[in-house]
């Protein structure tokens, strides 16, 4: 019947193949700082997956943007060439797809929450390189990023480029999936290859999504399907917002330049 899909089953208390329940985070672990010379470093890690993200601040915009009193928040991502299991080239003359689309989605997701006319004539750029990469990038990336965007601004209003921050409240991402029958949260590479629906999420911290990204790989799903996804990934993603704060409360020495 049209609309119907294998039910998705499963105990949430049961362990998965890392020990973790079906609706825990993987280990996160968040150093703010992590380098000298940019506004914001942030080196975030979710289990396995290590990023780091850095925002350096311009007082200025690209040319399609001058004279409208706005500013203007982007990304980019790259995968280091050892971040994987077999060495990745470089993108040295050519940006593929999956970059691309994934440095899209970093720049939507932290311009969701960013007051552009607030920031004024300048711009934020995020770099988030993946150190180490077993599935979730894009998502601690996104979590990664917004600090570092933060600790920008910070220095931004420390050295009197703008008055007050522009950042309107936080956003952070997690994946969510059906793996062998169960819905699990913030899946590593293991899960996701084996996933027959895979999403990722994008929420800020009032609860409004920025993002839903989902595809369905070896099997369809239902309406219900689809809001038990959501409400997974919402109780993930509340969890990381608090661990977000809490490493945004930690005093950091101002950086070098």
């Amino acid at each position: 019947m049209i609309g119907e899909s294998t039910p998705i089953l499963g105990d949430l208390t049961l362990a998965r193949h890392d020990g973790r329940r079906a609706a825990e985070l993987r280990p996160l672990e968040i150093i703010r700082g992590y380098t000298d010379n940019a506004a914001g470093s942030v080196r975030i890690s979710t289990g396995r997956t290590i990023v780091l993200c850095t925002a350096c601040w311009e007082a200025s915009v690209p040319p399609w943007r001058r004279g409208q009193g706005k500013g203007w928040v982007t990304a980019e991502y790259d995968m280091l060439p050892g971040a994987t299991g077999e060495r990745r080239r470089r993108n040295r003359m050519r940006v593929d797809g999956r970059t691309r689309e994934i440095e899209r989605l970093i720049g939507r997701s932290l311009r969701a929450v960013v007051d552009l006319e607030a920031l004024g004539e300048n711009s934020i750029l995020l770099d988030c390189d993946v150190l180490q990469a077993d599935g979730g990038t894009r998502t601690a990336a996104i979590t990664g990023a917004y600090i570092a965007l933060c600790d920008a601004v910070r220095t931004a209003i420390r050295r009197k480029h703008i008055k007050a921050s522009p950042v309107r409240e936080a956003v952070a991402a997690v994946s969510v999936g059906l793996v062998n029958g169960r819905v699990l949260l913030d899946l590593d590479y293991e899960e996701d290859v084996a996933a027959g629906v895979d999403m990722n999420i994008v929420m800020t911290g009032s609860g409004r999504f920025v993002e839903v990204q989902g595809t369905a790989e070896h099997t369809t799903f239902t309406r219900s399907d689809l809001d038990r996804f959501v409400r997974l990934a919402s109780r993930g993603i509340k969890q990381l917002i608090e661990m977000q704060e809490k490493a945004m409360r930690k005093r950091l020495r101002p950086p070098t330049t």
